[in-house]
């Protein structure tokens, strides 16, 4: 290797070849060994030259990105590291700092651009890595780190993580954010390999690679353990993971007593970490065996740095000020023109912004931010940069900040959305996370100088933003109390029994909704703008009118008032359908099957109770129909024996599905395999669709196991969010169904309800249209019980009639039953004060009990919605 005259390697990056053939990259390809990981850099650092210049890297999770990273830093070239997913900031960055040597991906292919066979900069000789300062994108501002930086916090993060050769961390973060690059520094200095890849812990491919390497590590952000929560990470067994890190933002502490304690049961420790670029990455950390106890502390120093308070005059509580940070991961100093590159140190201590107390018990904690900078999802922001930003466009505004959002204040007249895009491009933040309030005077302190704590003071609702009024309105609907702008209807556990009465309201008050409106929260919900023009047309959710039909024909067939065939088995394929949307809901899987448990018995229990007292009053049923085993154990002939077989069917499906995801490969399987799953029942059904193992030459064969791919392409369908997968299913539908009755008209319409489902996912209507489809859809179940009993008795004398009595019955039972599962729960609340009163007032329902609630219901209602 050629070493620049007068410049060292930074180490841990020049001694790649002395670990060996152990392996130093594994990824969906292959794996790298050191020894070919250090002759690819070497190579590479040759072609970068004898002379030493300022190196532009695109960075990336990708193996050339690596190879190029280290070679600079083996070379003794200064790397200026860029978001290699940001095309205009690398752009912008080249215009800025005037780099020798551009390294970037064109055509699929790492391409080395030499713009000049010297350098043009003056490159102090301890200068090797630049980068932006701690996620910051509102200031130009780079962080200049040298070789003793970027070894010193490698050897301190290795040290307290116990990192061994034999460990295997994934790249779950990016190679140009200081965390993600120092989970690679670490790991390559003790010999460790890195799971080299760009995908999301949320992506299926990603878990794969994970347990194919035996990855035993993992780093996350905040929002990557919102994302594994998502993915049911609590329910994956990861036999060889050691630790899982965080840092880039505060944690939640339920978050991270939660995870530490999921840490002990499996084997595995939690490290939170506190952090910032302008310290290599890491000044602290929390010891695994306090994470329980001590969850909202940052914990101590890293090896070799230290930490003081700096007083504060707004802040004189004892042991609070502006937490300080030595150690030799301290950063040269900022660059901020390409003259910069030549200065030495320029400071021995970084002041971090943050506002620390030292506790009790000698552990650090961070309680506020200094003003000037806010970090908000983990982002640095410059405030003062916003503000001239936003003055340069006629604003007058200034700023504050918290974890979640961005606050402005902005002086009248301005235009709240207009601030609010100018204020989203001036700090790098999505339009979202930015809260704007039009004041018509800006609130000061005494002296003048901007009030930013009032400014955090004031009401945190957007002006177009849903209000007080809405949440009252899903308190009325769904029969809950105590909604909040933080619950959405699914949280709530909306199902589709009262989607659509929801939904006609909530297009009512806001004039439209987003198409994943079930699941945002409310306060994302917002009002049409004065000037926006209204949704006057009234739409109707697919799968609700498809219920309200189907039920309507299968009942008018039966009369016979007309002849259209196929509404049972279409109602199979909406309860798939409405199965994976209701009751496949972001849960652990144990509140899953409680859920299905749940559901089924809301189908089994009002349909046994229905078929024992037609029986016992007509004589048509035996016990077989009402414990719902008749298609099972038979009788299998008799004019009434069959009035129930779509029931038997439903439940047996629900069953046996609950039962597949109750074990925890296929439950891991379902979250990260969420469409092909499915589609594999789907396939794995059409066995008995079209009987290949000869079961009808020998005996009966229950319907449920005949009409399985019916549920099974439905629950496909709720999954097929791309149009390629659309068109899946739809083909899918086309090449089985026909046949399968042997009568062209059935299964058109079954094949036209699947394509509908697919494709339309809501059809043009009219309030009162909306509004009969939502009582004969919600009462679909008891229409079909009971219009055996209702038609024969009625249709002698009209069959409009007959049709209109026994939807009107149907529906009638169906309210009953809906109030006594209402009031039940409550008597017997009622009933267990009484016999208990200082139990019951001993365990009030807190808010997180109410939460488990609502997460409970969210899942109850697919079973009974599916019916």
């Amino acid at each position: 290797m050629r070493v620049l005259p007068a410049v060292e390697p930074v180490p841990f990056a020049g001694a790649l070849a002395r670990h060996g053939d152990r392996p130093a990259v594994i990824t969906a390809d292959g794996r790298l060994s050191y020894r070919d990981l250090a002759a690819r850099v070497d190579e590479l650092a040759a072609r970068l030259g004898p002379h030493r210049r300022l190196v532009l890297l695109a960075g990336a999770n990708r193996l050339d990105e690596l190879v190029a990273y280290l070679a600079a830093l083996a070379g003794g070239h200064p790397l200026l590291l860029a978001p290699g997913d940001n095309a205009a900031a690398t752009e912008a960055l080249i215009r800025s700092y005037d780099p020798d040597v551009v390294l970037r991906r064109a055509g699929g292919s790492m391409v080395l651009d030499e713009r000049r066979p010297g350098s043009r900069h003056e490159l102090h000789p301890e200068l090797a890595l630049l980068l932006s300062t701690s996620g910051s994108t509102g200031s130009p501002k780079l962080v200049r780190l040298s070789r003793t930086n970027l070894q010193a916090n490698a050897e301190a993060i290795a040290g307290y993580l116990g990192i061994r050769d034999t460990d295997r961390a994934a790249t779950t973060l990016p190679l140009h954010y200081c965390y993600g690059l120092s989970v690679v520094n670490s790991h390559l200095l003790r010999g460790a390999a890195l799971v080299l890849t760009d995908l999301s812990v949320a992506d299926g491919g990603f878990w794969e690679l994970f347990r194919a390497a035996r990855g035993t590590a993992l780093a996350g952000v905040p929002y990557t353990f919102e994302l594994l929560d998502r993915v049911g990470f609590t329910e994956m067994r990861l036999p060889h993971l050691r630790y899982v890190t965080q840092a880039g933002g505060r944690l939640d502490p339920e978050r991270v007593t939660r995870y530490a304690a999921l840490g002990r049961r499996r084997g595995w420790d939690l490290y939170v970490m506190y952090g910032q670029t302008e310290a290599t990455a890491r000044m602290a950390y929390l010891p695994p065996h306090l994470a329980v106890t001590r969850p909202e502390a940052i914990g101590v120093p890293v090896p070799g740095g230290s930490f003081r308070l700096h007083p504060l005059p707004d802040r004189p509580e004892p042991d609070t000020g502006e937490l300080v940070y030595t150690g030799p991961n301290v950063m040269l100093g900022y660059a901020e023109d390409p003259a910069d590159l030549a200065l030495g140190r320029t400071v021995d201590e970084l002041r971090t912004g943050d506002v620390a107390r030292r506790a009790p018990d000698g552990l650090w904690e961070i309680v506020g931010r200094v003003g000037g900078f806010a970090k908000v999802f983990g982002l640095r922001v410059d405030l003062a940069r916003v503000e001239e930003r936003l003055r340069a466009a006629g604003v007058s505004a200034y700023c504050a900040g918290t974890d979640r959002e961005l606050v402005v204040g902005a002086e009248a007249p301005a235009e709240p959305d207009q601030v609010r895009r100018l204020a989203a491009v001036a700090a790098g933040l999505p339009a979202r996370a930015v809260r704007v309030h039009v004041l018509a005077e800006l609130p000061r302190l005494g002296n003048g100088k901007p009030d930013r704590l009032a400014l955090l003071g004031l009401p945190a609702e957007p002006p177009a933003a849903a209000g007080p009024d809405l949440c009252r309105l899903y308190e009325r609907v769904l029969d809950v109390a105590d909604v909040t702008p933080e619950d959405s209807f699914v949280s709530l556990g909306g199902d589709s029994l009262s989607y659509v009465e929801m939904s006609v309201r909530l297009e009512e008050a806001l004039g439209g909704l987003p198409a994943d409106w079930h699941t945002t929260p409310i306060r994302d919900l917002r009002r049409p703008t004065p000037d926006a023009p209204r949704r006057r047309a009234a739409t109707l959710e697919t799968s609700v009118a498809l219920r309200a039909v189907a039920i309507v024909v299968i009942v008018g067939s039966h009369i016979p008032l007309f002849t259209v065939k196929g509404g049972a088995h279409l109602l199979l394929a909406v309860a798939g359908f409405n199965f994976a949307r209701f009751q496949l809901a972001d849960a652990p899987r144990r509140d899953r099957l409680r859920a299905a448990g749940r559901g089924i018995g809301r189908v089994v229990l009002p349909s046994a109770l229905w078929i024992a007292a037609a029986g016992a009053v007509t004589g048509d049923y035996t016990v077989t129909n009402v414990l719902l085993l008749k298609s099972v154990l038979g009788p299998h002939d008799g004019a009434t024996q069959w009035h129930f077989w779509f029931v038997e069917a439903l439940v047996y499906v629900l069953l046996a599905t609950a039962a597949l995801l109750a074990v925890p490969a296929v439950d891991r399987l379902e979250r990260r395999l969420p469409f092909a799953l499915p589609l594999a029942l789907a396939a794995f059904g059409l066995v008995t669709r079209y009987d290949l193992l000869g079961l009808a030459g020998r005996g009966h064969v229950p319907s449920a196991v005949v009409v399985f791919w019916l549920f099974a392409l439905g629950w496909a369908a709720a999954r097929a969010g791309t149009t390629g997968r659309r068109a899946v299913v739809t083909a899918a539908a086309l090449l089985t169904v026909p046949g399968f009755f042997g009568q062209p008209a059935r299964e058109a319409l079954v094949v036209a309800g699947f394509a509908l489902l697919v494709w339309v996912p809501r059809l043009p209507s009219r309030r009162a249209v909306n509004r009969a489809a939502a009582l004969l859809a919600g009462s679909s179940l008891y229409i079909y019980l009971t219009h055996w009993q209702v038609m024969p008795l009625v249709a002698p004398w009209s069959r409009w009639a007959a049709l209109v009595a026994s939807l009107a019955i149907g529906i009638g039972c169906a309210a009953l039953a809906r109030v006594a599962a209402r009031r039940l729960p409550a008597a017997v609340r009622r009933a267990k004060a009484h016999a208990a009163p200082q139990a019951a007032q001993a365990v009030p329902r807190t808010r997180r009990g109410l939460q488990r609630s609502r997460a409970r219901r969210a899942n109850d209602r697919g079973a009974e919605a599916a019916a």
